[in-house]
């Protein structure tokens, strides 16, 4: 039995099947400014091709991590660019905000948006972030629900300390929350708070289980968080995948390899739990089944999403490029093929599809395959 919901996006075309978004954590190999304006270009593009969703990561300090600290300011700049495409926060750290700041940005960016705006909220980050926010990282679960509590009591609009309310008032942002996790534990309290669960392209293998497949790890977790639902409630599953797309398989290898390899020397020199889990030296195979990516041709990621049990459960597919992280123009041209071939085999339809002919919608971008293939 399908488990995805109807759009219930406001003003979404309603349809069954899952929705499609693209996630960054603006990772280009440029400098900071120059991230920011190909990210934006990125999500205008996947617009242009009819995805329904675009959404970054929040990161502190560390470039190689992810470039944006400030996700409502950026997407604030892509709002402004953009007309119909949802935004969101994949995610926000809270135990590092001040709650109410985080509560009051996204009420304003959500009216400027026009109801575009998703809220993305997770308990995440390095200990060095934590470190230099001055928060405990062991304390995090607990500085997460203080600072979830006082978010939601700011958007129903009840009396905050001082005898003050929320201005903007934002109780449409209650409907809108996700919450990331990793554990059965946290699917249940998102399910029983009745929240989106944002599941991740890759995570930790459990002790014990290292061959375990992300779907091993991550259906579990869709049906704590689907127990706890509250009835008659619409599930709301983000499922996170590395995605790449290429016209030939030779390209696309040809970037995985680069990408894979160079993100497993890193691993491999800091502590974590990547650096017992991959080998830099290790054949490309390997290191593509160690993070959990799909890349190939259309009809080969086709074929390797199509095997993944949990991203059939989910209401919302969500693709991103890292961890093989290639140039700019093969990101857009991964972002035309999966919106013309990829995601239709996994049951995506344009919100649009009814009103449009079968050509497909026209780019804001030039067309990038002819200069791919003269670079390949």
């Amino acid at each position: 039995m399908s488990l995805i919901p109807p759009d219930t996006h406001a003003g979404a075309t309603p349809r069954s099947g899952p929705r499609l978004g693209f996630f960054s954590r603006l990772l280009d190999d440029v400098p900071a400014g120059e991230r920011y304006r190909l990210v934006a270009e990125q999500i205008a593009h996947a617009e242009a091709q009819g995805f329904d969703s675009a959404w970054v990561a929040q990161h502190h300090f560390h470039e190689s991590e992810g470039g944006l600290p400030s996700p409502f300011v950026f997407l604030a700049h892509v709002a402004a660019r953009t007309r119909r495409i949802r935004i969101g926060t994949g995610v926000i750290t809270l135990p590092l905000e001040n709650a109410l700041r985080v509560a009051e940005d996204a009420a304003v960016l959500d009216l400027l948006t026009g109801g575009r705006l998703e809220v993305g909220l997770g308990t995440g980050g390095t200990a060095e972030s934590f470190e230099a926010f001055g928060v405990q990282g062991a304390e995090r679960g607990a500085v997460f629900a203080r600072n979830f509590g006082v978010l939601q009591d700011a958007w129903a609009g009840r009396a905050l300390a001082g005898g003050v309310r929320l201005y903007p008032a934002a109780p449409q942002l209650l409907e809108r929350v996700w919450q990331a996790t990793f554990s059965a534990e946290g699917g249940a309290r998102a399910g029983a708070n009745g929240d989106g669960l944002m599941l991740s392209r890759t995570q930790p293998r459990p002790e014990g289980a290292p061959q375990a497949t992300l779907s091993e790890i991550q259906n579990p977790i869709i049906d704590a968080y689907l127990a706890r639902l509250p009835a008659g409630r619409a599930p709301r599953i983000l499922g996170s995948r590395t995605l790449f797309v290429a016209d030939r398989r030779d390209e696309a290898l040809r970037w995985a390899e680069a990408g894979l390899r160079r993100v497993a020397l890193r691993h491999a020199a800091q502590p974590s739990q990547w650096a017992a889990r991959v080998d830099p030296q290790a054949p490309l195979a390997d290191l593509i089944a160690a993070y959990d990516v799909h890349v190939g041709t259309p009809d080969e990621v086709i074929a390797s999403l199509r095997a993944d049990t949990a991203l059939a459960r989910v209401s919302d597919i969500v693709f991103q490029v890292h961890s093989i992280d290639p140039p700019h123009n093969a990101i857009l041209r991964s972002i035309e093929l999966t919106a013309a071939h990829v995601a239709p085999a996994l049951g995506w339809r344009r919100a649009d599809e009814s009103t449009s002919t079968s050509t497909p919608a026209p780019s804001s971008l030039p067309a990038v395959r002819a200069g791919l293939l003269q670079a390949a």
